[in-house]
């Protein structure tokens, strides 16, 4: 088994580290939520956090891991009997993102269940993860189907396999903690809410910290085990000061003046739900018994309010988590009561987290954990599957350009979808075979039956029941005659967004309306869990904003930093996004794009010599031909217009809209107006052909 690094040697990360403990004495708390950019020793963290976790005793044999001394009375491996177990080491369990519901939940024999009605059961991730923790890196990045099922799981204290009514309940009571990146895109505000706490990590800009880190680091790598052997004290100290704030948890007490506090500070931040009562309250009370107090303080309040608060205070995917601390004190000053007096503290003083000089709070030489900083390990640095997101670079007007204007207060836009039938990730946009949906029919599985269509099983089993020597009411069926449900529901695609920011967009007024409308397309990009992509032309040539990625409130900032100005090289912006697209079908060919090019159709310049409005539609054409859906958001204004963004979009084979027309409470039925344009671009290919 390999050495982890110790949790004690992690350089700085007071809140992360601190989160975690609380969970560790209390799961009760909800679990964490890790956001921080790459390469921060977000998992080298977690995974050290497993070393901690006392012994599980456990009943021998059972692989849902039952506790001798109350099993589980529904366990599908019972009934126990009350009795001395065995002891094992608390797991650490990781979720990858690509596993299957079946890996999650667990899987049924089918055959076995329909033939013989035996409830052959092989437990997932959740069952494994019992009394442990389990840990999703990228859980943004983790399908929204597993994302709900985990959820579930953490909040419920059990988990449900159902199919075709064979159910198997097992318990699942876990720590989750979930690490990310932003820049990766962000989880929707429901399942945000559902852990309970969250923190920020980021790199120190210290110096002499990083210097520590590298340090620290090096010497792990160069001998793991004598690394941690020179941490083992401080290991030992901190799980002993988790196993005492366990036993001291049930007799905090928790005031109606410490109530009070907590529900004026989820009232004053207009946090929805109850949720964040509850978890403020048991972060509370785990920080009391953190401290080995029997009573809770306003700073307990206040430190709680930090780290349950501020991922539940977004309100669109463009907000930033965070909180306001002045008036966090404003409201606790407000509503302070009398606090109870805390109690002597048995093991030290108050530090109220692993960071401020109690057990595991001091460096190589004070017994623990210096302030600040961190310690990557490699394994850290995450492979994502999409392009990485570069730092945006202010963007300056230079000659003939203008200042980046503000956007526009955004709206609900229209449906674009892309026609036919697509096979690509989950999601909310267009009609794609799925593993969830409605039922369309049936087929031969090809390897592991997941989805069982009951009744095509039976219509292909019942003919072979007299060969097969059946004399009872049971069916019976062999391997050839399963079925697999095919199931029809939505995918996510690739919106690329091509947006004109040449001098003809230059009008403040228009170019504020312009990207009110793509930032309002973003933002229905996030609700349809799309990835997204940016490419602007101007001047004499185009270029990537933002790689297709799923991060939207990326693609939102790159939007407000930019400038206009110049000549309106459409044929170079249109040829930058077939490349971008190109990649991205060698890259991930079952996700199927949309292209919408933001524009007043205007064609004036770019480095190719020749006719602007020629080389546009020979760009165009190229889209076209390659069956790409498109629509062209056509942003002239005033009482003249040419017309010109519609010729655009006949030459792509799709539609063109206006600004108005793209509101939901416009106009209805724009995606048939996108598969019409299709069509209509078809009809006229024939008449020329003709």
């Amino acid at each position: 088994m390999s050495t982890r690094y110790p949790f004690t040697a992690v350089v700085g990360m007071d809140d992360l580290r601190l989160a975690l403990l609380l969970n560790a004495v209390s799961p009760a708390v909800g679990g964490v939520l890790v956001r921080g950019e790459k390469g921060t020793a977000k998992s080298t963290a977690v995974r050290a956090l497993a070393e901690l976790l006392p012994a599980v005793p456990v009943v021998a044999g059972c692989r849902f891991s039952c506790d001798p001394a109350s099993p589980d009375p529904g366990c599908p491996d019972g009934p126990h009997e009350a009795g001395p177990g065995a002891e094992r080491p608390a797991r650490m369990v990781e979720l990858p993102v690509g596993a299957s519901e079946d890996r999650l939940v667990g899987s049924l024999d089918i055959e076995k269940a329909l033939a013989e009605g035996v409830k052959a059961f092989e437990p997932g991730l959740l069952a494994d993860a019992h009394r442990g923790i389990l840990y999703v890196d990228e859980v943004n990045l983790l399908h929204d189907h597993l994302i709900d099922l985990l959820l579930d799981a953490a909040a419920m204290g059990f988990s449900n396999v159902e199919r075709e009514g064979v159910s198997v309940r097992h318990a699942a009571r876990f720590l989750l903690v979930g690490t990310m990146n932003p820049e990766e895109g962000e989880l929707r505000p429901q399942l945000l809410d559902r852990f309970g706490l969250t923190v920020e990590v980021a790199a120190s800009r210290d110096p002499e910290q990083r210097v520590e880190v590298v340090r620290r680091r090096l010497a792990f790598e160069d001998d793991p085990a004598a690394f941690a052997a020179r941490w083992a004290d401080e290991e030992a100290e901190l799980r002993g000061r988790i196993v005492a704030a366990r036993a001291l948890l049930p007799q905090v007490a928790l005031g109606d003046a410490v109530l009070l506090q907590i529900a004026a500070t989820c009232a004053a931040f207009e946090v929805d739900g109850m949720r964040a009562d509850i978890v403020m309250a048991r972060t509370a009370t785990a920080l009391a018994a953190w401290a080995g107090r029997t009573g809770v303080t306003s700073e307990d309040v206040r430190q709680a309010a930090l780290l349950a608060l501020p991922h539940r205070r977004r309100r669109s995917p463009f907000d930033a988590p965070g909180l306001d601390e002045d008036k966090l004190d404003e409201t606790l000053e407000q509503f302070k009561g009398e606090d109870p007096d805390p109690d002597p503290e048995p093991d030290g003083p108050d530090d109220g987290g692993p960071g401020d000089g109690g057990p595991g709070g001091g460096g190589p030489d004070g017994g623990g954990i210096p302030p600040q900083g961190d310690g990557p390990a490699p394994e850290d640095v995450p492979a994502p599957e999409e392009a990485p997101v570069p730092e945006p670079a202010p963007q300056r007007a230079g000659a003939g350009e203008r200042a980046a204007v503000k956007a526009a207060e955004p709206f609900r836009t229209k449906v674009l979808s892309v026609p036919g039938l697509g096979e690509g990730a989950a999601g909310r946009r267009s009609r794609a075979r799925t593993e969830h949906g409605r039922t369309t029919g049936s087929t031969r599985p090809r390897g592991a039956l997941t989805k069982l269509h009951l009744a095509a099983t039976v219509q292909a089993a019942a003919p072979h029941q007299k060969a097969r020597g059946r004399t009872g009411r049971g069916l019976v069926v062999r391997r050839d005659d399963l079925r697999q449900a095919t199931r029809e529901g939505r995918e996510g695609n690739l919106v690329l967004f091509a947006v004109d920011a040449s001098g003809s967009m230059a009008a403040r007024q228009r170019m504020s309306a312009v990207k009110g409308a793509v930032l309002s397309l973003l933002l229905d990009a996030y609700q349809r869990r799309d990835k997204v992509g940016l490419v602007t032309f101007r001047g004499r040539d185009a270029e990537v904003a933002l790689p297709p990625t799923s991060s939207v409130d990326a693609a939102a900032a790159r939007l407000e930093q930019l400038p206009t100005g110049g000549r309106t090289p459409l044929s170079a912006g249109l040829l930058k996004a077939h490349d971008v697209l190109r990649v991205e079908r060698l890259r991930d060919p079952s996700r199927r794009p949309l292209l919408v090019v933001v524009t007043d159709g205007r064609a004036t310049g770019g480095r190719a010599a020749g006719d602007p409005v020629a080389l546009a539609a020979r760009a165009a054409r190229l889209h076209a031909a390659e069956g790409t859906a498109s629509v062209v958001v056509d942003c002239e204004t005033g009482p003249v217009r040419l017309g010109l963004a519609g010729r655009l979009a006949l030459e792509l084979g799709g539609t063109a809209v206006t600004l108005d027309e793209l509101r939901a409470d416009a106009i209805a039925g724009l995606v048939r107006d996108v598969q019409t344009g299709h069509a209509g671009h078809a009809a006229q290919t024939n008449r020329r052909a003709a």
